[in-house]
């Protein structure tokens, strides 16, 4: 089982809710603690990576299962 602290589901949302909504999320985390995002916009892929690299939180995971994509990141 893959660990994390919160949940978001961002599913069927649209750039640059799935980023706004992570945001809002991991300022409600401790440092070092993760939240895992799913959705469905597949400029999410690069939004992820762009916004972890941007914010120094770092994305543990991106992945895809069929329509949903799949982040891990962990506050900095």
């Amino acid at each position: 089982m893959v660990y994390f602290d919160k949940e978001l589901d961002a599913r069927g949302l649209h750039c640059p809710l799935p980023i706004l909504k992570a945001k809002k999320a991991l300022n409600q985390l401790e440092s070092g603690q993760i939240l895992r995002v799913v959705a469905t916009d597949p400029g999410s892929v690069k939004d992820f990576a762009a916004f972890a690299s941007q914010t120094g939180n770092e994305l543990l995971e991106s992945s895809q299962d069929g329509p949903n994509f799949q982040y891990r990141l962990k506050k900095r």
